[in-house]
């Protein structure tokens, strides 16, 4: 099952991509969901079939989705931008008076 497929980045969102089969353009994609994504921007083609491996996707669930639903949203990853803070008690020495 080999998919021709495009990929649209977000202009609001880093790291936000929005796969579609190329036949299709964005006709499937819900009017829902582009406020939120953006104008959709082409980033380039690509052939998927099963047994490519994609970075930071599932390469079964993206499949399932263009069949299905006719779109993927592939979400940025997570921020990693912030520290746990220890309670304020731990970071106090313990000296013993």
């Amino acid at each position: 099952m080999k998919r021709i497929c495009s990929i649209y980045k977000s202009p609001r969102k880093n790291e936000m991509y929005l796969y579609v089969l190329k036949a299709d353009g964005l006709a499937r994609v819900p009017e829902a969901l582009l406020p939120f994504f953006g104008t959709p921007l082409h980033a380039f083609d690509l052939v998927l079939t099963p047994e490519r491996k994609l970075a930071r996707e599932d390469i079964a669930k993206v499949l399932e989705n263009l069949d299905n639903q006719g779109y993927h949203l592939q979400m940025p990853p997570p921020d990693d931008d912030y520290i746990e803070h220890l309670p304020e008690e731990l970071l106090r020495r313990n000296d013993p008076a």
